[in-house]
């Protein structure tokens, strides 16, 4: 089956008035796979929270100290002009993050073949020591260094199609041969990181591959970067799971981007990224939510995506 990871805890999350990060998100989310019947076809999977051990396996002990000790005790503070922080926002990013590990937990047990996390906060700005860019705890490699130290997987893929460059997931595994991080992103366009010539560092050199798109690309270029760069990178690194940063920003409705995207481009790279975990990784594949923020796009296409790692399941 497909795991499913979320949960109503994720909504007390408050960004304020107008956010594009906001609560509806999932909400939207949820009610799509009502409409199409997807709700009941999933393996729901209950997030918990990550534990401290967790969360440092990437960040620093005193940066999840200082999210936690800047809560306010009521309203809203900022760590940034992006990035709220309102009473719940720890506990709330901590089992975004345990929701992910716990996808993560169930794919490699074999209780499902795949998983999709639709949790909030995002992760993939977030560096070691610092948030940005909407994100606190950065999910997708507290699950990437959670696979390899406690389940002893060697070799994990992200895969980041967000619209947006992940430059705290880059920045976290830059010099780790074991994690290859490859993201299609619109360039120029926050956080200003993700250049071509952006490919590791030390022993790491070589296992980031940034793909910079100009504005207004549209599906005919993420399916020539998936097929002339993505695929022959993925076969040679021969990867034991395959997580996806799944943001859907790119969509051609977003109102935070300029990419021509549908909810039918996520499909058909969902699909692609289904056939090389089919290959070479028993099937093992976790996506994790990060951007899409307008609402109908982003139901439709989480939907899309859905269909096909269920198709895959089966």
């Amino acid at each position: 089956m497909t795991g499913f990871v979320t949960d109503e805890r994720y909504l007390a999350h408050d960004t304020g008035s107008g956010h594009p990060e906001r609560p509806e998100r999932l909400q939207a989310i949820w009610q799509e796979l009502h409409q199409r019947s997807l709700w009941s076809q999933l393996l729901h999977l209950a997030p918990r929270m990550a534990t401290l051990e967790e969360l440092t396996l990437v960040h620093a002990e005193s940066y999840c100290e200082f999210i936690r000790r800047s809560l306010p005790r009521q309203g809203i503070v900022w760590l940034d002009p992006d990035t709220a922080l309102c009473p719940a926002s720890y506990e709330v990013a901590c089992l975004a993050a345990g929701g992910v590990l716990r996808a993560l937990e169930a794919v490699i047990e074999g209780r499902c073949r795949n998983a999709f996390c639709a949790i909030r906060p995002p992760g993939h700005h977030a560096e070691r020591d610092h948030a940005m860019g909407f994100c606190l705890f950065n999910n997708v490699a507290i699950a990437a260094r959670a696979a390899q130290v406690y389940h002893g997987l060697r070799r994990i893929l992200i895969l980041d199609w967000d619209v947006h460059h992940g430059n705290g997931t880059q920045h976290i595994f830059e010099e780790d041969p074991t994690v290859f991080y490859v993201s299609l992103h619109q360039f120029p366009l926050y956080p200003g990181t993700g250049r071509a010539d952006e490919r590791g560092r030390g022993v790491g050199e070589g296992f980031t591959l940034n793909i910079p798109l100009p504005p207004g690309s549209d599906e005919s270029a993420y399916r020539r970067a998936f097929e002339q760069l993505i695929a022959p990178a993925v076969a040679a690194f021969h990867p034991d799971l395959i997580l996806i940063s799944a943001g859907f920003d790119a969509h051609r409705d977003d109102p935070l981007a300029s990419q021509r995207l549908t909810e039918e481009s996520f499909r058909w790279m969902c699909r692609q990224t289904l056939q090389w975990a089919a290959t070479f990784c028993n099937g093992r594949l976790v996506a994790v939510l990060e951007g899409g923020y307008a609402l109908p796009a982003l139901a439709r296409s989480v939907a899309a995506c859905l269909e096909e790692m269920l198709q895959a399941a089966y």
